[in-house]
């Protein structure tokens, strides 16, 4: 392959987010989707989605009138919060279009997080180099918007996954733990699976009643996931959120890490979301699985 159609592109781009929500916005397919398109004629539909070293990503960029184009990633390496590593290659018809190799440097800065790319590019087609250029920009300024509206809780729970996972996807277990310390659920309709739903009202200790609706997009068994939130039935959204669930160990005992992380719908969302205490009231919603976990 001559010289001229290769090409090495770097990008940058500071974020007003922590890293840890910079890297959940970058490496989380729920995320994913919602930053991948450069533009708003560009439709990402995503196929297949495992973000874990060896995984694989594949979706398809849709423009009216043109063929589908196909992008096949492979997760080569994943070090949380630093660096990750995945080929690409791009399609159309059959007929390979790129192959670039991918290198995302994560760090801190004095006021959130920074991204480095670098892009190591082969067009096996016609010259793709300005394609990439603009495609990674716009993507890259879309993560941040994505990131810088993200809200990222976690929580180490001294249970097996199975059981943490069990709470959660159990209709009747569900509904006893969900909420701040105080509030209760009312369900309406509950149907735990891919497509399924959630219809209920969360009732505050003063008797506030909180319509919600959360419908389920991907349930990955015992790993992950996703889900959207409406503001009531059928309400307009409110955040697409997704749950990730990691066994690790303390002094030889499971653990399970909890990972729960919600996209806001606009930055004002999320700015009065943390305004009136998500942060807290989330971290507290973990607690009470915890607490049902732990007690199995």
């Amino acid at each position: 392959m001559s010289a001229q159609n290769c090409a090495t592109l770097t990008f940058d781009r500071d974020v007003s987010a922590p890293l840890a929500t910079l890297w959940a916005a970058w490496t989380a397919p729920a995320a994913r989707k919602l930053w991948a398109s450069p533009d708003r004629g560009v439709t990402v539909e995503f196929i297949e989605a495992d973000t874990r070293p060896g995984g694989r990503e594949v979706s398809l960029c849709k423009v009216e009138g043109r063929p589908d184009v196909t992008c096949e990633v492979r997760w080569l390496a994943l070090e949380p919060e630093r660096v990750s590593i995945n080929s690409e290659l791009i399609s159309c018809d059959g007929v390979a279009q790129s192959a670039a190799l991918v290198t995302a440097r994560f760090s801190r800065t004095g006021t959130g997080s920074r991204i480095a790319l670098t892009v190591q590019l082969s067009s096996l087609a016609a010259d793709m180099e300005a394609g990439y250029r603009d495609g990674f920009a716009a993507g890259i300024a879309n993560l941040a918007a994505v990131a810088e509206r993200t809200m990222v809780l976690t929580r180490l729970i001294a249970a097996p996954r199975s059981l943490v996972w069990g709470a959660w996807v159990n209709e009747d277990a569900l509904p006893r733990w969900w909420g701040p310390d105080g509030f209760s659920c009312r369900t309406q309709r509950i149907d735990l699976r891919n497509g399924g739903e959630w219809v209920f009202d969360m009732i505050g200790p003063d008797g506030t009643v909180y319509p919600n609706h959360h419908l389920y997009r991907e349930i990955k068994p015992e790993r992950s996931l996703a889900y959207t939130l409406l503001w009531g039935e059928n309400g307009p959204p409110h955040a697409e959120a997704w749950a990730l669930f990691e066994q690790e160990s303390t002094d030889g005992k499971p653990v399970t890490r909890v990972t729960l992380a919600m996209v806001f719908t606009s930055r004002d969302e999320y700015d009065t979301a943390k305004g009136f205490g998500a942060v807290e009231l989330g971290h507290q919603t973990l607690g009470k699985l915890a607490r049902i976990a732990e007690a199995a």
